[in-house]
């Protein structure tokens, strides 16, 4: 990146966060073992989806599993302006799911594909725990 990570607007890493993490889940949903393309975009959906990435970032805050420079950008990210309306998605929950993909784009933007990796896997916990289970 030519941009340091941490003077990088929050919705560009947003952005690369949102890219980050769809390709994280498809090839966590693969993994799996399903291969039929409809079933394949249905598990996709349940965690990508806004309701499921704000609960991600709202746990990973009250159980203080970020670090200080993970949380501000977080925090900064979710406090963002919204210039447009979420389609299908409340407001509040857009708001939380962008601070989320922000920290996913932050990571890869630092090169921290380690720390990167250890939250997407607790996000996709926090997920099939919330939705009861991987076949939810």
């Amino acid at each position: 990146m030519q941009t340091e990570p941490k003077q990088m607007d929050a919705l560009a890493l947003a952005f690369l966060g949102d890219a980050v993490y769809e390709l994280y889940i498809r090839e966590h949903v693969l993994a799996r073992g399903l291969v039929r393309a409809d079933r394949l975009h249905k598990e996709c959906v349940r965690y990508v989806k806004a309701s499921a990435q704000a609960h991600v970032m709202q746990v990973l805050l009250a159980e203080h599993l970020l670090t200080e420079d993970e949380e501000a950008l977080a925090r900064r990210a979710h406090n963002h302006r919204i210039a447009t309306k979420p389609k299908n998605a409340d407001p509040l929950e857009y708001k939380w799911a962008t601070a989320f993909e922000a920290l996913l784009g932050y990571l890869r933007a630092s090169g921290r594909e380690d720390r990167l990796a250890e939250i997407v896997r607790k996000a996709a916990e926090l997920t099939e725990a919330a939705e009861g289970g991987e076949d939810a």
